[in-house]
């Protein structure tokens, strides 16, 4: 018998398919006669850390469930990439993956070819991000515009010496300022 981990996750507006989710993937469980190991259900953004999701995989990694059930993909990855590295381990541990929603399902050889594709497309999607922000910086260096951090406390440096020399402390100067108090030390460590 299976033992199965169900993870639901819905965004902080919309807590109400929460119990959906759940119930869908409790039923599918019974279906498959797989034992419920571990549920989690997670609230939270999709751009933010997926905290609930780390236990899940750590209970993966220390082989307390033999399959992940989710509702839908998305609700699991926070992208292509995100998707296809975390399936990726989990097949690496021997742990299946099911998407309800998707019919996607990874304990299956016609499963597995399709987490093959996704780890392509993922790869393809890296690849073309990549070459963007390569076009981006030639046409940003063609313009002229200076790439890396504002230099703002070095253009300072002036004004931090005199209040210095005024008798004020580095952490009123950089108050004054408005620039990090470990500039203001650096630029008086060279005088």
């Amino acid at each position: 018998m299976f033992r199965v981990g169900l993870y639901a996750r819905v965004s902080t507006h919309d807590r109400k398919t929460l119990p959906l989710q759940m119930r869908a993937m409790r039923e599918y469980a019974a279906k498959r006669s797989w034992e419920i190991a571990v549920q989690i259900k997670e609230v939270g953004s999709g751009a933010a850390e997926r905290e609930l999701r780390e236990k899940l995989m750590a209970a993966a990694r220390r082989r307390q469930i033999d399959v992940v059930l989710v509702w839908r993909l998305d609700r699991w990855g926070r992208s292509l990439a995100d998707l296809a590295v975390t399936l990726k381990e989990l097949a690496e541990l021997g742990v299946g993956f099911v998407s309800l929603t998707e019919a996607l399902d990874l304990t299956t050889p016609t499963g597995r070819a399709m987490a093959g594709l996704l780890s392509v497309f993922s790869e393809f999607e890296r690849e073309i991000l990549r070459e963007r922000i390569r076009a981006g910086i030639v046409e940003a260096r063609r313009k002229g515009t200076r790439l890396g951090r504002p230099i703002t406390a070095a253009k300072k440096a002036g004004q931090i010496r005199k209040l210095h020399r005024a008798g004020i402390g580095k952490a009123e100067i950089a108050r004054r300022l408005d620039i990090g108090r470990t500039s203001v030390r650096r630029i008086l460590a060279d005088l």
